[in-house]
């Protein structure tokens, strides 16, 4: 009986595994490989080597953002299955990002809410207990140290990494001829080792005729889903598109008129953003940590600082090459199973690259700070603010498009083309999951849209049909809720939205069942690196500084 026992259970465990080993190569499935890549023809010897530094203080933010995402333990670390390594690896731990964080490997329990920020078995009442100032401070984590609580700076707790960085970012100065790049560079090398960002995000927002950029630092707080404080490492590497640039440059103007007739009481809407807020286009050749996890960002308002927003204003950086990455791989073959066929060919790219420059130009409007003395928004929400933000720049993104369209100040296409690609744009959002602040908001913004009739689902073919007049007036609505929400600080309000229309029915579900069967990607992976752009060639050619004084290059970390 033992051995009959043995033997079945044996058999069980074999199973199992093979069933796990399947189940995760269907999830690798659900990503699409693609190459990073850029003419390296294109930049002359000075500024491959600068790219090259660039690249590798990126890989430094890699690690120190798996250190942040996960503690690790000795389950993942024995792991050699090729394709779980895999998915760990996009997924920055054992967690699936894309499925809200369920784990994936066996012996692993739900993610921590904290992630790595906090001890996993941390009690409120401790934190709450803790009397240090720099507790909720967003460049801290909190460790357990003799039985006790103690705060450590990020400058402490990541100092090789941090400082081999820093290192990779003065030696990249060295080798960019733009002397407001260079600036940037030597000041953001000191703003690593100090946690000090204020001057070098000035001295970013301030550049114009760079043609490279990286954005570098601890900079989302979307990681943190305990107390939504702690911000996590990431970094891209930019080419910037100086003829999509410069086209894009006049829609900043109109912010100021946008703010002022925004759908809601003029309470909510007296702050205006500073002047000197730009749109860029970019290909981007690297992604580092936090941007670089589960579903990829393909366009940046930055910085996040509100004091500084209201002063400068931002940086709203597109990725026009993963943009067009996720529109040919992901949007169009949704489009195909989700729109109705009288529809599809108001499904374009054009419309797609706009409604993400706008959904990062709108974070700019709208309201920062409270008007009831519960301080900035991102303070009064806590965790819940990131997804009623990017929901609130999903739809003021929208409601932008339409004032200019009606200003005939954006002329490109038809109206309808930017109101069925948004629709499309739900479809694709929404299956990044409840774990991803943008997979809730487009979850809520596409419940509120089906109760308010803006699209009709035909029940015999399952395809989607956008109704425009009353998807404009649902625009309106649901943008003066969340401004509202926003500005009252109403947290409880916030919770009982997300409660209500944050999750995916079984319609919907049913729906996105038929993508997953096609087997339409979910996101992207990117193949990415010095190899992949061929930076490491011209090893003999004598490279020199700008200048002109010998330095030595640091080696890469692993």
């Amino acid at each position: 009986m033992n051995k009959i026992f043995i033997f079945l259970l044996l058999l069980a465990s074999q199973l199992a595994n093979a069933a796990n080993k399947d189940s995760i190569k269907i999830k690798l499935e659900a990503y699409k490989n693609v190459k990073l890549s850029a003419d390296a023809s294109k930049f002359d010897p000075l500024e491959r080597e600068g790219l090259k530094q660039l690249i590798r203080a990126a890989e430094l933010m890699d690690e120190i953002f798996r250190m942040q995402a996960y503690a690790g333990s000795r389950i993942t670390d024995t792991i050699t299955t090729p394709n779980i390594r895999k998915y760990i690896d996009i997924n920055y731990g054992p967690w699936d990002r894309l499925d809200d964080n369920r784990p994936f490997v066996k012996g692993i329990g739900p993610k921590p809410l904290g992630a790595n920020f906090y001890p996993a078995d941390m009690r409120k009442s401790e934190y709450d207990s803790l009397n240090d100032p720099k507790k909720s401070d967003p460049y801290t984590i909190i460790v357990r140290e003799d039985d006790k609580l103690k705060v450590v700076p990020y400058t402490e707790a990541y100092q090789r990494m941090l400082f081999e960085a820093s290192m990779c970012l003065k030696m990249a100065a060295e080798f960019f001829k733009d002397s407001s790049f260079r600036l940037y560079l030597k000041s953001r090398s000191e703003a690593l080792l100090s946690n000090q960002y204020d001057a070098s995000d000035r001295i970013w927002l301030d550049m114009k005729s760079n043609q490279f950029d990286i954005i570098i630092g601890p900079i989302e707080n979307y990681e943190d889903k305990l107390y939504g404080n702690k911000t996590a490492y990431e970094a891209y590497v930019l080419v910037k598109d100086m003829v999509w640039s410069q086209k894009l440059e006049k829609y900043v103007a109109f912010l100021p008129d946008l703010q002022k007739n925004l759908p809601v009481d003029l309470k909510y809407k007296k702050e205006e953003a500073g002047t000197s807020s730009q749109l860029n286009a970019y290909d981007i050749i690297y992604y580092g940590g936090d941007c670089n996890s589960g579903s990829k960002t393909i366009a940046v308002n930055l910085p996040n600082d509100e004091k500084l927003q209201l002063e400068k204003g931002t940086r709203r950086s597109q990725f026009k090459n993963a943009i067009k990455a996720k529109f040919d791989y992901i949007m169009l073959p949704i489009a195909n199973e989700m729109v109705a066929p009288e529809q599809r060919k108001h499904v374009t790219f054009n419309a797609f690259f706009s409604n993400t420059m706008f959904h990062e130009v709108a974070h700019g409007l709208g309201i920062k700070n409270t008007i009831n003395g519960k301080g900035t928004v991102r303070e009064a929400l806590g965790p819940y603010y990131s997804a009623l933000e990017e929901g609130k720049a999903d739809i003021l993104g929208l409601y932008m498009i339409t004032q200019l369209f009606e200003k005939k100040e954006l002329t490109e296409g038809e109206i309808m083309d930017y109101y069925v690609t948004f629709m499309a744009g739900i479809f694709r959002s929404v299956r990044f999951g409840a774990a991803s602040a943008h997979g809730q908001a487009n979850m809520i913004r596409f419940n509120y849209f089906k109760e308010q009739g803006a699209f009709v689902r035909d029940a015999k073919t399952g395809f989607y049909k956008v109704d425009f007049e009353k998807m404009k007036l649902a625009m309106n609505s649901l943008s003066a809720l969340i401004i509202k929400l926003q500005g009252d600080g109403d947290l409880e309000g916030v919770k009982k939205l997300i409660n209500e229309k944050g999750m995916i029915q079984a319609e919907l579900q049913k729906d996105l069942n038929k993508l997953k069967a096609k087997n339409i990607p979910v996101d992207l992976v990117f193949e990415q690196g010095i190899h992949t752009l061929e930076l490491e060639g011209n090893a003999n050619m004598p490279v020199t500084p700008n200048n002109e004084m010998p330095i030595q290059m640091p080696t890469q970390s692993k």
